[in-house]
């Protein structure tokens, strides 16, 4: 007999199946009944009758249907092949109703996968058990006898909850090798100082929560390591940390950067957007320098924060987010308690635990530590081997007040690592400079009128001038903050 015409014992297509009371086969609206799935599907029962029947009406609309009489074989089955869905029975061998063996191997399978989709089937189970099934991990149940229809449409249900569970998973995989390949070179802060210690301490306290978190510290002192540490131990740490500089955005797309926007909503605005709120959503979200938006934007940012909702540009309702917010500044904390600065409402939303870190001059004893792995750092990014300082390298090191912190100390040993040709580096190598001069062990800076070096110490210059606050810097120079990074990085500064 033509598989395709029948289904077991006699019983032709079209005809009633005696355990499930139903035809074999649904023909779609052309009279063919297609594959529309391509998904695997198992399906286990003993009763043959009933293996038959749903294997003629499964294969025609899924991919491969494998069947099982005996549970025992499920263990193998699932090691062996890829399933989209499980059709199980609750009941197995002559005179059991109570159901509990399908209960049982129910969990087994979700040991096994706990992303499996399963459906049960069942004839003599109560009420009562079909809903234990379903708070055991069961997604829906098929009662015998059934309609052809129904068990299409659920099984259907059953793949697509499958797909998206295994979707949901490799994006999560994705994500979290996309966050490993972001983090910074060394997830490890490098302190001895009994300072750092403390900040740690209270980072320790402060992770596990979704408590907001206001980083304050000098520019260069490391507050975004701080908060990425923050981000690593906290609850979210499998979801993304995204950064997002307040000061480097204008203010005509702030709302489109942090709430996203609809497509056409403003000139360019050529598709849908997410912004950095939803793209952070159930992660971490990083708002750099805080302390320079302007009044009204904090508004704004205010709003969202409290809500916990954002209106994308463009939109006619808002969207929830789920965020754990950590802000940073390098604005003095007296001048955040000045409302003509800083909304206290937002200063008060944002600080529920406040971190100040330290700057180097404050914590002496981790200069050597952090000068030496960035001295292997370099070392070994430029193919030379790993340089050391000679006593008086580091006393120079230590008695240095660094206003740039850590990242002029980072700068000062990379550059020290490519012009010496000693593999042990000298005072002279730093080229440490103290207010505008070069000590007696610097290099000297050549007086000609170069424009490139002319730039390079009037940037030096503002960075004193103003303790290295960029935005400060930035102003009285004439730039952007984005420009002065840029000439900081070409300058080396």
């Amino acid at each position: 007999m033509d598989a395709n015409s029948g289904w077991a014992a006699g019983h032709m297509e079209g005809q009633n199946c005696p355990k499930t009371n139903t035809y074999c086969t649904i023909p779609d609206s052309s009279g063919v009944f297609k594959v529309t799935e391509n998904a695997n599907i198992l399906i286990v029962d003993d009763d043959e009758d009933i293996l038959t029947a749903a294997r003629l009406l499964l294969r025609r609309r899924f991919g491969e249907i494998k069947t099982c009489r005996r549970p025992e074989e499920i263990p193998e089955l699932l090691k062996s092949h890829d399933f989209d869905a499980v059709l199980l029975d609750m009941n197995f061998g002559p005179g059991e109703s109570s159901g509990m063996q399908g209960l049982e191997w129910l969990e087994r399978i979700l040991q096994i996968d706990s992303k499996m989709v399963v459906v049960m089937i069942t004839a003599h189970g109560s009420v009562d058990t079909v809903v234990e099934a379903m708070k055991r991990g069961a997604t829906d149940f098929v009662a015998k006898p059934w309609q052809n229809e129904k068990v299409v449409a659920t099984i259907s249900a059953a793949v697509e909850l499958h797909r998206s569970r295994m979707e949901t998973e490799s994006l999560r995989d994705a994500n979290r090798v996309l966050v490993e390949a972001a983090a910074p070179e060394t997830r490890t802060i490098i302190h001895t100082s009994p300072e750092m210690q403390e900040v740690l301490s209270v980072v320790e306290r402060a992770a596990p929560t979704d408590a907001n978190v206001l980083i304050l510290g000098e520019n260069g002192t490391g507050k975004e390591l701080i908060a990425r540490e923050l981000h690593r131990q906290s609850t979210r740490s499998d979801s993304v940390f995204l950064a997002i500089d307040l000061g480097s955005i204008t203010e005509s797309l702030f709302e489109s950067e942090l709430f996203g926007h609809k497509k056409g909503a403003f000139t360019g605005a050529t598709d849908d957007r997410p912004g950095r709120f939803q793209a952070a959503n159930g992660g971490t979200l990083f708002l750099d320098e805080v302390g320079n938006l302007p009044l009204h934007l904090q508004a704004k940012l205010l709003s969202a924060l409290e809500q916990r909702k954002v209106m994308p540009v463009g939109a006619d309702k808002t969207q929830d987010v789920d965020v754990r917010f950590v802000a940073a500044t390098n604005i003095p904390l007296e001048t955040l308690h000045d409302e003509n600065h800083f909304r206290q409402d937002l200063l008060f939303r944002l600080n529920t635990v406040e971190i100040t870190v330290p700057p180097l001059r404050e914590r002496r004893d981790d200069i050597l530590p952090i000068a030496a792995h960035y001295a292997k750092l370099y070392s070994r990014k430029y193919g030379q081997e790993t340089k050391t300082f000679s006593p008086r390298a580091e006393q120079a090191l230590v008695d240095y007040d660094w206003p740039g912190n850590v990242r002029a100390l980072r700068h000062a040993i990379e550059r020290a690592i490519i012009l010496s040709s000693d593999s042990v580096l000298e005072p002279g190598d730093l080229q440490l400079i103290e207010t505008g001069e070069i000590t007696a062990t610097a290099s000297p800076i050549s007086t000609v009128l170069n424009l490139d070096q002319m730039e390079k110490d009037a940037i030096h210059r503002a960075l004193k001038k103003h303790g290295f606050n960029i935005s400060h810097a930035a102003k009285e120079l004439g730039l952007t903050r984005a420009s002065l990074y840029r000439r900081m990085e070409k300058h080396d500064l």
